[in-house]
């Protein structure tokens, strides 16, 4: 069995913040442990810059420097193999490269991406940081095609590049929604990204015809400006707040369908939670997204809030293809989503990477 030093530079696996981001942090280290293997969270360290601060950069370079130096002491002396998580222009990884290489084990990334557009500007360093950690690495797994783009065109040297799609960190499927309730939303209400969907949601509701009802679950510090592109709507939807798992999993399985545009979504857990309990799902036609979702029509983004309200009417008043869509977003999730998958597919790459190593 093997022992991995396993980090997260964007988000550490232990917030408190629930985010897909630390989701999938959470779900990568119960696959890395499923076949008794030892994943050893090494560090909580925040390496972030939100905005593009050269001098946030260089403050948190030597924070790290210092977190480096102790990890050279306190890294336990059996650790075969260090993996990271999300490693890109905004959280690059500081720390696995310059461990890996004093103690002679191989480096692996989850879900890194390139950006060489950003080498220049006020992320350059920090984009450059993470371009010679992606260099440094003997295994990149990547979770989207769109990734796999810019992975492949600067690879370094004989690099594997790996797909390792999303997944949930379970054996079986939930119990299936009786797909009959109302529709449901479910996302963060943070600015930018995600305020965005909510808008185009907004924007369709209002094409929408005949009886329906939406529960959105999700809370976050721009709740008032959601709450007002909602007020239209009166009591056709409601709010539900922040939930744990053991509630959205009530609330998916009492849904008819999972409604969310997806902007700039990275590829989205929720339509994997959703898809797996029977939901078919309404989202844009985006890179990231549709690598996760059962193949079928979705609405292009250029056909906006108009196309997505035209698919959630058909939903709506069509129950046989609603639960035929969710049988096959179900056979989707169990076939390639789930986490002995994932467990089968990382250690069939690490496995014969410690043994050349050793």
């Amino acid at each position: 069995m093997a022992r991995v030093a396993f980090y997260a530079p964007m988000k550490s696996p232990n917030s408190p913040t629930p985010s897909g981001d630390r989701e999938m942090a959470r779900n990568l280290i119960r696959a890395l442990a499923a076949e008794g293997d030892t994943v050893d969270l090494v560090s909580d360290l925040r390496i972030y810059d939100k905005i593009g601060d050269k001098d946030v950069q260089l403050s948190l370079q030597r924070v790290a420097d210092k977190e480096a130096q102790r990890l050279m002491t306190r890294l336990p002396y059996d650790t075969d193999l260090w993996v990271t998580y999300h490693n890109y222009y905004k959280a690059p990884d500081l720390l696995g490269p310059q461990l890996c290489k004093a103690r002679g084990i191989p480096y692996v990334q989850l879900e890194s991406t390139r950006a060489s557009s950003r080498l220049n500007g006020p992320w350059a360093d920090f984009a450059a940081a993470a371009h010679r950690a992606c260099d440094a690495a003997d295994v990149i797994f990547f979770h989207t095609a769109n990734d796999l783009i810019t992975l492949k065109r600067d690879r370094f040297g004989a690099q594997a590049l790996i797909e390792l799609p999303p997944f949930l960190p379970v054996s079986e499927l939930p119990a299936a929604t009786a797909g009959d309730g109302s529709m449901l939303t479910v996302g963060m209400m943070r600015h930018g990204d995600k305020l965005s969907s909510y808008r185009i949601l907004a924007d369709a509701l209002s094409y929408l015809t005949g009886d329906w009802h939406l529960n959105i679950a999700g809370d976050g510090p721009a709740r008032t400006e959601v709450e007002a592109l909602m007020t239209p709507f009166g009591l056709r939807v409601q709010f539900l707040g922040q939930l744990d798992q053991k509630a959205m999993q009530r609330i998916y399985q009492q849904s008819s369908l999972l409604v969310w545009p997806g902007v700039n979504e990275a590829y989205g857990m929720i339509y994997l939670e959703a898809q797996a309990a029977g939901l078919p799902v309404i989202a844009q036609d985006r890179p990231g997204v549709r690598d996760v979702l059962a193949p079928t029509a979705y609405p292009s983004v250029d056909t906006g809030a108009k196309g997505l309200a035209g698919h959630m009417q058909i939903l709506l008043e069509d129950s046989t293809l609603r639960h035929t869509l969710g049988d096959a977003a179900r056979s989707h999730i169990e076939t390639r989503h789930l986490l002995p998958l994932a467990t089968e597919r990382l250690w069939a790459t690490l496995r014969p990477l410690l043994k050349n190593a050793s």
